[in-house]
């Protein structure tokens, strides 16, 4: 699961890096710190922990959920900050700069679903092998029950995507540098410039909205499934 979700984002973070080099409205670029990765993945880790307390179809489905949301929301800024047309909001469809939370794009709206289904897919397919070579040769229950994760993990992972998109229009940080005259999600800006909060919420991150978007992706998996 976890290949799943870091080998195809990694390909997918090297296609168009010049151009995503370039953009300086979003809060981290390059590779993953420490706060990133907990941010799309401590959500995911803690229902891993639950499943093994609890080893359940609908524990393991909160766990795909939480790495279906990361996934879907990875591949949708890969992929739509390479579209030729900027993004528009979700909220109230104007166009945004290229980068900035809370955009969305048809390039990227088909990506984010292409990403919670290879994860929910991923998750079926470890699911059956698991019960093949676990189960089976001990037991002979019906692999019926697996079924739910093909739907529920990519509900889960467009539901946590689409909330990553709403909070990013709201609650999270948008900031503003004065001397470029332009919004951005960092402070300072890559300018060097200090940045003023412009909308949202003081305190609340890209990080954190990752943190909550996980959240909802575990939730709605664990209760489709």
């Amino acid at each position: 699961m976890l290949l799943a979700f870091f080998v195809p984002s990694i390909a997918l973070s090297r296609v168009g890096r010049a151009r995503k080099r370039a953009l300086d409205t979003v809060a981290k670029g390059g590779a993953r710190d420490a706060w990133q990765v907990a941010a799309n993945g401590g959500i995911a880790a803690l229902a891993a922990v639950a499943w093994a307390q609890r080893p359940y179809v609908a524990e393991a489905a909160a766990f795909a959920g939480a790495l279906a949301a990361a996934n879907a929301d990875t591949w949708a800024t890969e992929i739509g900050t390479l579209a030729r047309r900027p993004p528009r909001s979700i909220l109230t469809f104007r166009r945004l700069e290229t980068g900035l939370s809370g955009g969305v794009s048809l390039p990227g709206t088909l990506a984010e679903i292409a990403g919670a289904l290879w994860i929910g897919l991923v998750a079926l397919a470890g699911a059956l092998l698991a019960y093949r070579f676990m189960v089976a040769p001990y037991l002979t229950p019906d692999p019926g029950p697996l079924a739910p994760l093909l739907l529920a993990v990519p509900a889960g992972g467009v539901a946590g995507a689409t909330v990553d998109s709403l909070l990013g229009a709201t609650v999270q940080e948008l900031r503003w540098c004065p001397v470029c005259e332009r919004a951005c999600e960092s402070d300072p800006h890559a300018c060097g410039t200090p940045t003023t909060l412009h909308r949202g919420v003081r305190g609340v991150s890209n990080d954190v909205v990752n943190v909550l978007a996980t959240l909802a992706g575990a939730a709605v998996a664990f209760a489709l499934a």
